[in-house]
């Protein structure tokens, strides 16, 4: 070995470790409900269901592992064992009796064994009858929405979105050190009684999406056009943390989900301060605004959920059209950025926001049109966004 070829694995060997040391000085604490620092293992269970999935994955991996072993051993060891080299000569024969029964009846009884307490679990996951309290979720390109159905609480409704500062963090390529919920905190997380069983009914508003949140043993897929459902009890308060797991486009790492599991009394709070925080929102529709009122609410509507994109100057980033200066928001013709609003647009990689209030949709348009450069003048109303849709 040259001594030139020496010194470079010399500094390839002090870059690792220099990038190994930089890289555990941004380590993080364990996520409690969530993802764990050099996690090999499911999440703790928070569930039944939770607790039993995590008893079969291991009584699965047992299972194959001994017959991996064994299989391999036999073989292995009958090459070894009956090689040419030490004088054995091959066998001759065409079948056995005693053979085919075995390599039949032995598999038959292992698949049993293992279908039998996969087969009662499955079968629980699937009852989503009695629950005390039913939520619709629905996946948005990038965000989820929650519809309390039935049970105490019917009648909310909210949207969930990633923290706008991570997703600024992110954007920036910054790494969540020293956040141990990073990419995983949202604006409102889907609150929940302890001890209550839980249906989620799940759908789409565009691609297909997954519901999933593994200390709480639930996963399914949110389609569009369909419902689907599942169901969870948490034996315990705590935050339990999830993401999309179906690839739904560009922004499918900053769609996390957050439930909060409170105890009776604070869930009873929660509702009343939900409820009172709804009847506040409630506006007639054919209220007319002030260009200032209107303004001053959609540069908060702006702030919750659209600066991750086009940030707060408004100049965007990468494929995201910039805001300021648009020719659409600039337009005279005010129905054209309203329809996109309520659209979408560039197969959705702009989403729809059909979502929001008419207010609110009205306000953040009429921000737009009047901040950065563009000094439009220019002020949409709710009835105009509801004659709209």
């Amino acid at each position: 070995m040259t001594k030139n070829h020496l010194l470079q694995k010399l500094t390839s060997g002090v870059l690792f470790l220099a990038t190994w040391v930089s890289t555990a000085a941004w380590a993080v604490n364990d996520l409690p409900g969530g993802p764990a620092v050099w996690q090999m293992n499911l999440q703790p269970g928070a569930t039944k269901i939770a607790q039993e999935q995590g008893w079969l994955h291991w009584f699965m991996l047992i299972i194959c592992s001994v017959i991996f072993v064994a299989v391999f051993g036999v073989m292995f060891y009958s090459i070894w064992k009956h090689r040419k080299s030490v004088g054995h000569k091959s066998a001759s024969f065409h079948e056995s009796v005693k053979v085919e029964i075995a390599w039949t009846v032995i598999p038959f009884i292992i698949v049993i064994l293992m279908a039998l307490p996969a087969t009662r679990v499955v079968v629980a996951q699937k009852d989503t009858s009695n629950a005390d309290l039913t939520i619709k979720a629905t996946g948005y390109q990038w965000k989820w929405g929650y519809d309390y159905l039935k049970g105490q609480g019917e009648g909310i409704g909210f949207i969930s979105t990633l923290d706008n500062a991570q997703r600024e963090m992110s954007n920036n390529g910054a790494k969540g050190v020293d956040i141990d919920d990073y990419l995983l905190k949202v604006d409102n997380p889907l609150v929940v009684p302890v001890n209550k069983k839980i249906r989620i009914i799940t759908t789409a508003n565009d691609v297909i999406h997954a519901f999933a949140v593994p200390s709480l043993g639930v996963k399914q897929d949110a389609i569009p056009g369909f419902v689907r459902d599942t169901w969870f009890r948490a034996e315990a308060v705590g935050d339990y943390h999830g993401q999309c797991q179906e690839l739904c486009g560009k922004e499918h790492a900053y769609m996390p989900i957050h439930v909060k599991v409170l105890s009776a009394a604070d869930y009873t709070a929660w509702v009343a301060g939900e409820q009172k925080k709804m009847a506040a929102k409630l506006e007639d529709p054919s209220k007319i605004w002030t260009l200032d009122e209107i303004t001053q609410r959609g540069a908060k509507v702006y702030a919750a959920n659209c600066a991750a994109c086009h940030q707060p100057n408004g100049k965007g980033m990468g494929p995201i059209k910039p805001l300021d200066g648009s020719a659409v928001v600039l337009d005279a013709d005010k129905t054209r950025q309203i329809k996109v609003l309520l659209n979408g647009q560039n197969n959705l990689a702009m989403p729809s926001w059909k979502m929001l209030s008419d207010t609110d949709i009205a306000a953040v348009i009429s921000f737009t049109k009047n901040n950065w450069s563009n000094k439009t003048g220019q002020l949409v109303q709710p009835a105009d966004v509801k004659a709209a849709r």
